[in-house]
């Protein structure tokens, strides 16, 4: 199998890595994330503007063609400058759900207009007692008039308070975490009913606490098909799961990188400290896991669009409990191998390694991942 890049993939990459080059140096960055927004307006729209936020849709919804492969491209080149603008919640989370089941008129008002960089997205989904099971549904939607009323809670719902519209997983029919009865609906973020508490997390992103207090929604708002839309958003997760995965495979290139500098300069007993054998051991025990994760992070990308819904979800899970290993040791090597100044601000080392472990923690943690890989393995 040729795995090599086409000609176009090779320009993406070396145009995304030139942007994070020359527009995310690592003090540009703090000042990023020091700012109310988070990010930048301006970098937005130069995403859209060179055609990232197109890129990975079909032509026929206005896209360039692309598909996971570019969007991983993307995504590793972000990881490796800890890029802060919402490309995950906004395009691929948001964007994907109205790819896959969104109807013309939706994608029309609103997949169009995220393409040309003129509206953001955010996804809400998970609930305080749901952990990771994404049936578990408390928020509820109840019949009203030609519409619905939405009323309940929504927890860490990344981009809230920059997003034009939420995604917003609500249950329409049966109990709280049965499968089928879960409705997708797309909400103006600014309705009359929703209530926010925004807040930075721990890796410099924005997030936000949102309630929904009886906010109407119409008929035309419902994402897909009304009590099937669990399999939908699956669907988009699994891919924001590898999307997650390239980009992790980035952090911990740009880990391996700083590291292995810096034990080529640290003196200690008046020799650089990169001449100690275990040190050594270390850093290639950190490149084999980087690698391994790089190997699985590709094997999913290849296998996400599959037909067969079992074998997607396989390749995402298995890809995602690699990443979780790989980047907590390269992460929890790093911060060591730096020694006290590897977790402060001032150092780029701290803000890899937090990334990487709320990388291990969103979408499901590797537990997770490893008992869905297990009870899918043996329902074949």
């Amino acid at each position: 199998m040729d795995l090599s890049y086409s000609d176009e993939q090779k320009q993406i990459k070396e145009g995304v890595e030139r942007f994070v080059r020359e527009q995310y140096a690592f003090e540009t960055r703090r000042k990023i994330a020091a700012t109310d927004r988070g990010w930048l307006p301006e970098n937005w729209a130069k995403f859209a503007e060179l055609g990232w936020l197109g890129m990975s849709f079909s032509e026929a919804d206005g896209g360039f063609g692309g598909g996971m492969v570019e969007t991983a491209i993307l995504m590793e080149a972000f990881g490796t400058g800890l890029v802060l603008e919402p490309y995950l919640p906004t395009v691929v989370m948001g964007g994907g759900l109205l790819a896959a089941g969104g109807s013309a008129a939706q994608k029309e008002a609103l997949l169009a207009p995220m393409i040309g960089g003129e509206k953001q997205f955010a996804v809400a989904y998970a609930e305080k007692q749901s952990r990771y099971n994404l049936a578990d549904v408390a928020v509820t939607a109840k019949k009203s008039g030609n519409g619905y009323a939405l009323s309940g809670h929504k927890g860490v719902v990344y981009n809230a308070a920059s997003a034009d519209t939420i995604f917003v997983t609500a249950r329409t029919s049966g109990g709280q975490r049965d499968e089928k009865g879960v409705t997708v609906f797309a909400v103006d973020a600014k309705a009359k009913g929703i209530t926010r508490r925004d807040y930075p997390t721990q890796d410099a992103l924005r997030a936000s606490e949102v309630t929904f207090d009886n906010v109407s929604a119409g008929a035309d708002a419902v994402v897909g098909q009304v009590d099937n839309g669990l399999a939908l958003l699956e669907g988009v997760l699994d891919r924001a799961i590898v999307a997650l995965c390239a980009e992790a495979v980035g952090c911990m290139d740009a880990l391996n990188k700083q590291t292995l500098e810096y034990i080529k300069t640290r003196k200690q007993f008046g020799v650089p400290i990169g001449k100690f054998q275990v040190l050594q051991h270390r850093m290639v025990d950190c490149f084999t896991n980087a690698q391994e994760a790089r190997s699985m992070t590709l094997m999913a990308t290849l296998k996400i669009d599959d037909p067969d819904a079992t074998v997607r979800k396989k390749a995402a899970s298995g890809a995602k409990v690699q990443i979780g290993k790989s980047g907590k040791f390269v992460g929890q090597s790093a911060v060591q191998m730096h020694g006290g100044m590897g977790v402060t601000d001032e150092l780029a080392v701290s803000h890899y390694f937090k990334r990487l472990t709320m990388i291990d923690t969103l979408f499901g943690s590797q537990q997770h991942h490893l008992t869905r890989y297990g009870n899918l393995s043996m329902a074949a």
